[in-house]
């Protein structure tokens, strides 16, 4: 049996980390069966709970199993005594390159050279590469790109991030997100919670919407570089999610698919008038197939968090895009939802009411436009699977 160790950060919280580490096992395990996945994690009982019925070993990253977090025996086991190492999503960035609670670079890089020795390559699946801002990220870069036979990045900035920082790699693959492969549940699975929370019982329609705890802390005004400001933030939101209701004659299903964002969430829901037409689905209580198969039924989906609008493209649900980080951007445009993006320093009620009305009565063409799009990605997500069985060899 062959083993496949999948790096990554599997603590539960996200569902965006969750969806990407389910697709990858189902991806996989379609084609190969008989492979056994090592998988370093913060909680190997979340692990076990929702990925076990695959063929599966997670490996706890706390102190009592000699590491801390990621950097520590687990990982190093995890990485020279396996036949092929997985790197998803957007863990190899050089920010807090000390601090392993935060940064996965160094310790990848630490223990890849041992891995190339024993002819263990390492693939970057679906992955994200960067930012590489500093020397000592580069160098690590360069480690892990010297045992990796193949890239399969999905995203344009990881290659220009690559050729920017002059590193020397083989060969790049364009994939996509694994995340753009949840599948939604079936009528029989999705209709008790639908009847639970009390969704989707306005005949306009409901849209879905998100937000990222994040936003004071890296969010500033392109011209004067202020920051926009937690306060300020909360404030718009609430008043945007009032005029959506009394506009729009809709309900909003507060989708919320990191627990770190329940706490804004929560400090916008004090402020909103019409507090008895929201309704607040987090991923601490659903899981990332749940949450899809919601966003399904919206109309519209109003996203800040990478993850939710790739969830609501999986869900084949249309979506505009208060562009909080670059990869948002990035990723909707290669689903054809460049027109709908709204970046900070355009961030005021007026403006997000025009984008959101616009984007709810163009809502039927846009996700016509969009579908061939998003089944393009999903099939460059799952052929990544061949690279596997190539390097296993099987």
């Amino acid at each position: 049996m062959k083993k496949v160790t999948v790096l990554g950060n599997f603590s539960g919280r996200n569902a965006g980390d969750n969806a990407i580490l389910g697709n990858l096992l189902d991806d996989i395990t379609e084609k190969y069966s008989d492979i056994k996945f090592l998988i370093p994690t913060w909680s190997v009982d979340f692990v076990n709970k929702h990925f076990g019925h695959h063929n599966i070993q997670a490996m706890g990253l706390k102190p009592w199993n000699l590491a801390y977090k990621i950097l520590g025996y687990p990982t190093y086991k995890s990485m020279i005594d396996t036949d092929l190492i997985l790197i998803t999503d957007n863990i190899l960035f050089d920010r807090k390159y000390f601090n392993p609670l935060f940064n996965y670079l160094s310790t990848i890089a630490l223990f890849a050279p041992t891995s190339k020795k024993k002819n263990i390559p390492i693939l970057p699946y679906n992955a994200s590469l960067g930012p590489i801002t500093t020397d000592r990220g580069r160098i690590a870069m360069q480690k892990i790109l010297d045992a990796s036979p193949y890239l399969s990045v999905r995203d344009q900035q990881s290659k220009d991030m690559l050729d920017n920082n002059k590193l020397k790699y083989t060969k790049i693959i364009d994939g996509a997100d694994c995340a753009i492969n949840t599948k939604t549940l079936d009528a029989k699975k999705i209709d008790p919670i639908i009847k639970k929370e009390g969704l989707f019982k306005n005949p306009n329609g409901t849209l879905s919407f998100n937000i990222n705890a994040y936003i004071d802390s890296w969010q500033k005004l392109t011209g004067g570089g202020e920051e926009f400001g937690r306060e300020k933030f909360v404030e718009l939101i609430a008043n945007t999610l009032d005029a959506i209701i009394e506009d729009l004659k809709v309900n909003i299903m507060f989708t919320v698919t990191q627990v770190m964002d329940i706490t804004i969430t929560n400090e916008v829901l004090v402020k909103v008038k019409h507090r008895d037409k929201i309704t607040v689905i987090t991923n601490a209580k659903y899981t990332y197939q749940e949450i899809t198969s919601l966003l399904s039924k919206c109309g519209l989906h109003v996203g800040m968090r990478t993850h939710s609008l790739i969830l609501s493209s999986a869900a084949l649900t249309p979506m505009i895009t208060i562009n909080a980080y670059p990869k948002s951007g990035g990723y909707v445009r290669t689903i054809g939802q460049g027109d709908w993006i709204i970046d900070f320093e355009d961030m005021n009620l007026e403006n997000l009411m025009k984008m959101i009305k616009s984007g709810w009565e163009k809502r039927a063409e846009t996700k016509e436009k969009m579908i061939p799009l998003v089944k393009s990605e999903q099939k460059k997500a799952k052929d990544v699977v061949n690279l596997v069985g190539e390097l296993l060899g099987i």
